[in-house]
């Protein structure tokens, strides 16, 4: 080699160095899952407090979940199924059967107020949106089909309780169909290996495994979830249980976990469809911050939604919770009292991924030259691009060649989804900072 170099010094020419690599390439020739949306819960009577503001601050936040220019564009609504009595205390959801009907062959005694703790009426304002994936998901049968007798604590569903808690759950289906909502995913069970003092039901692997087979059969024209654990490590063996048996395989078409217990790692074991359900940070007070090492600002909620995507390759990623009130992790704090609202950067770190990956994407091939990029990359059905990069580094890094024409948006302390057009094909990723480049 030190002979060659002479050689081409004697020759008076100039040593030719390779181009050192892009900081971001793509591959759309790679392709990964295909992406259903991203979405929020609003269960636990939370809508409440959203319904106790103004008309036009309910607007404004129905627009930063929903609207695709003024907020998130969110695309998923996750509703909860009720299992308590009327009047039960507030963070219970109302019942469709507050009552025994007189033993899981009796005739069943339906109610249904058509609000649902307010969720009609999001589910409504969201369907105006354009959202049209609704996950309808139970923590627990009533108590009364329970072994000990109460929607909380845990407790498991009586054997002898299984076909009519599975005719209680499709019951809910079609009251929502009455007021013109379609709930296309249904979940019956929520963090099946986690006993809570709030509603709450345990199932093993297997029973869950059994219990599809009762619900799939009579749960026409909506998809079976199962099983939202409260850990993805935990969520695998649900997951290996299903696929273990072959009609349990056969009716659960999304497999869905927390990230509660552990992160997601990797995917879950099955060829279906994944979610990542539920999820919101650990903390002890209400933050609006981007990065402040928390472990529950914004910069924290872009990198779980990027190793969900990318580690976990899940189709779905639904936050918890849309807003709530006081010390809350949610996407917006909601004063009920003084009648206001604050919104977080945890909002606009989930926005910068589903405003622009839209439901039916697909994540196609993409890495960085720099370790301290975290990339992703997704084609649209309309055939824009987006890419995702978390600079999680404290320098800048240029990025040359960008294809097509582009917008970037930026999301750190100072800015939220604000646009920057493109110039020359770069685009400078800057420290601590979400870019989600948009090539139409």
């Amino acid at each position: 080699m030190l002979r060659g170099l002479v050689a081409i010094a004697l020759l008076g020419l100039h040593p030719v160095h390779p181009a050192p690599p892009p900081a971001v390439t793509l591959d759309e020739h790679v392709r990964h899952q295909e992406i259903d949306g991203f979405g929020v819960s609003q269960a636990f009577r939370r809508n409440e407090l959203l319904k106790a503001l103004p008309v036009e601050q309910q607007r404004e936040i129905l627009d930063l979940w929903f609207d695709r220019k003024k907020g998130a564009g969110l695309s998923i609504l996750r509703l909860g199924i009720g299992s308590s009595p009327a009047g039960s205390p507030y963070d219970h959801m109302v019942s469709i059967q507050p009552e025994n009907p007189g033993g899981p062959d009796a005739p069943p005694k339906y109610v249904w107020d058509g609000d649902d703790n307010s969720q009609v009426w999001v589910a409504k304002e969201a369907q105006r949106y354009g959202v049209r994936r609704f996950f309808a998901d139970a923590w627990s049968a009533p108590g009364y089909m329970k072994d000990n007798g109460d929607d909380k604590n845990g407790g498991t569903l009586l054997p002898e309780w299984r076909r009519a808690y599975a005719d209680y759950l499709v019951a809910y289906t079609k009251f929502y169909a009455k007021e013109g909502i379609r709930i296309t995913d249904l979940g019956f069970t929520n963090e099946p290996d986690w006993t809570a003092t709030y509603a709450s039901m345990r199932f093993t692997p297997e029973q869950a495994a059994e219990f599809v087979k009762v619900l799939g059969p009579i749960a026409r024209n909506v998809d079976v979830a199962c099983c939202d654990s409260f850990g993805w490590n935990e969520a695998k063996a649900y997951t290996a249980a299903i696929e273990a048996d072959p009609e349990a395989r056969r009716w659960v078409k999304t497999h869905t976990g927390h990230t509660y217990a552990s992160p997601v790692d990797g995917p879950l074991p099955t060829g279906r469809r994944t979610w990542m359900s539920e999820w919101n940070p650990n903390g002890d007070r209400w933050n609006t911050a981007w990065d402040d090492g928390s472990g529950f600002d914004g910069f924290t909620i872009a990198s779980a939604v990027h190793d969900a995507l990318t580690l976990g390759q899940v189709s779905g990623y639904v936050y918890w919770l849309g807003a709530s009130r006081g010390a809350t992790r949610a996407l917006l704090q909601i004063d009920d009292v003084a009648k206001t609202y604050s919104v977080s950067k945890r909002l606009w770190a989930l926005a910068a991924y589903s405003r622009f990956i839209r439901p039916g994407a697909v994540r196609v091939g993409a890495s960085a030259a720099d370790p301290a990029l975290k990339v992703s990359a997704f084609r649209n059905p309309d055939g824009s691009r987006v890419i995702e990069v978390l600079n999680t580094g404290t320098a800048a890094v240029t990025w040359k060649g960008v294809p097509g024409r582009a917008t970037a948006y930026v999301t750190n302390n100072d800015n939220s989804l604000t646009p920057s057009p493109v110039a020359g094909r770069t685009v400078t990723l800057q420290p601590r900072t979400l870019t989600t480049v948009v090539v139409r």
